[in-house]
C-alpha cells in the first residue's frame, strides 16, 4: 500500500550558510525533517517539514522518564550523484528492538523506508562530497504524554532529520579501560539504541579525557574482566593480523551494523573472527608481547575508529601505527568505497534514492 507523505517545503534553505569542507560533526542540519505521531493507538499522517524546534509541554513523560530511542545512519552520493543509503534495512530492525525494550510502539518498517527516501531526495544538496564525509541521519522517537507519572506514555513522535558531516575522528585515539562504572548489565538494555544508554556514559568519559584520553572501554558489570564496547563504538582486536577477537552480542552490548559489516567482509578476506568473551588480560599480554597488530572501534559515525594506545591499571599500552595497519585500513576503504558506490557491493547492502 502506497504511504502518501504531506510534504511542506521551507521557503528559505540555509544551504549556504553550511561550509562543506570545514563541518563540526553534529552541528549544522539539513533543510527538512520527517515527523508521523503515534495517538489512540496508530501512526498518524506523515509529513515532510521544515527543521526547526519542537513544541512540548515541561511535563512530557520522555524528559522525566527516559522513553527516548534512536538510531544513526548516512546517506553518501555516487559518481553519478546519486544518494545511497547503507544497510537501512537494519536500522530499522534495530529500531523496533529498542522500542519493544523501552515499552514504545514499533514503526511500521515501509512508513520508515519512505519518510527516509523521501526526506533523503529532498534533502540530497546537503550531501557532502569530499572524502570522508556524509549526510548522518538521525531517526529517533520518544514518548509525548503531557503527564508525570511512571507508566508507558500512549503517544509518541517518530522525527528523522540529517546533519552534513565530515569525520567523527579525525585522528587515531587512545582509550581507557573503565573500572569503576557500568554502562549495562544481564538484564538491562544495554542492546538498545536508548538515550539513557548514553547518558550515563558522560561522567566516565569526562573523567577519561580530564586523564588525555578520547574515550573509554566499557567492561563487564560484574567483575570488569571483560570488554564489551566503547563509548560510540564496537570493539575489534586483531592478533598477527590473522585472528580477530570482538565481543560476542551478549544483550549488554549494541548489533552494531558497521560491526556484523566489518565480520562479514573479514570472513570473505579469509580472516579468523572469533566472536567470544574477551579478557582484558589477554589483550593486554597481547599488547606487551607485541602481537596485537590492531586494535579499533566500529560506528556508523566514525566507520572504523583506530586505536592508537590502550590506558589499563595507570600504564599505557601503545599499539603499532595506525597508518600501517592492515586490517582496519583495508576495512575502512572497502567499507567507504561500497557505500559510496565506488566499490562493487556483493552483499546488497546499498539501497539507491531515486
Amino acid at each position: 500500500m502506497a504511504i502518501s507523505i504531506k510534504i511542506n517545503k521551507t521557503t528559505q534553505s540555509r544551504i549556504n550558510q553550511c561550509d562543506f569542507e570545514n563541518i563540526e560533526f553534529g552541528k549544522i542540519f539539513s533543510d527538512h525533517m520527517f515527523r508521523v505521531d503515534f495517538t489512540d493507538g496508530k501512526w498518524g499522517d506523515p509529513e515532510i517539514l521544515p527543521y526547526g524546534p519542537i513544541p512540548m509541554a515541561p511535563s512530557i513523560s520522555a524528559i522525566h522518564y527516559g522513553q527516548a530511542i534512536f538510531e544513526g545512519m548516512k546517506a553518501f552520493k555516487s559518481a553519478e550523484g546519486k544518494p545511497l543509503l547503507f544497510r537501512p534495512m537494519d536500522n530499522i530492525k534495530r529500531l523496533n528492538e529498542s522500542a519493544v525494550r523501552m515499552g514504545m510502539p514499533e514503526i511500521p518498517e515501509e512508513l520508515f523506508m519512505e519518510g527516509l527516501k523521501q526526506l533523503v531526495s529532498l534533502d540530497r544538496d546537503w550531501i557532502p562530497t569530499k572524502e570522508g564525509s556524509a549526510l548522518y541521519i538521525r531517526p529517533f522517537m520518544f514518548a509525548t504524554d503531557d503527564f508525570v507519572g511512571v507508566r508507558p506514555s500512549n503517544n509518541y513522535s517518530f522525527i528523522i532529520f540529517g546533519c552534513p558531516v565530515n569525520s567523527y575522528y579525525p585522528k587515531p585515539i587512545n582509550v581507557l579501560v573503565e573500572e569503576k562504572f557500568v554502562r549495562a548489565s544481564d538484564g538491562m538494555a544495554g542492546f538498545a539504541k536508548a538515550a539513557g544508554n548514553y547518558g550515563i556514559s558522560m561522567l566516565p568519559t569526562m573523567e577519561a579525557k580530564k586523564k588525555g584520553y578520547d574515550q573509554i572501554i566499557w567492561t563487564d558489570g560484574r567483575s570488569h574482566q571483560h570488554v564489551e564496547e566503547s563509548g560510540t563504538t564496537n570493539l575489534f582486536f586483531v592478533v598477527n593480523d590473522t585472528t580477530v577477537w570482538t565481543p560476542a552480542l551478549d544483550g549488554n552490548i549494541l548489533r552494531g551494523i558497521t560491526r556484523d559489516s566489518c565480520i562479514q567482509l573479514l570472513k570473505k578476506r579469509g580472516l579468523t573472527v572469533e566472536e567470544r568473551k574477551v579478557s582484558v588480560s589477554e589483550i593486554i599480554e597481547a599488547a606487551k608481547a607485541g602481537t596485537l597488530s590492531d586494535c579499533f572501534g566500529t560506528g556508523t559515525a566514525a566507520i572504523i575508529a583506530k586505536i592508537a594506545g590502550i590506558g589499563y591499571q595507570g600504564q599505557d599500552f601503545m599499539l603499532p601505527d595506525p597508518e600501517k595497519r592492515d586490517v582496519s585500513n583495508w576495512l575502512y576503504a572497502t567499507i567507504y568505497g561500497i557505500q559510496t558506490g565506488k566499490l562493487t557491493d556483493d552483499f546488497g547492502w546499498v539501497v539507491s534514492v531515486d
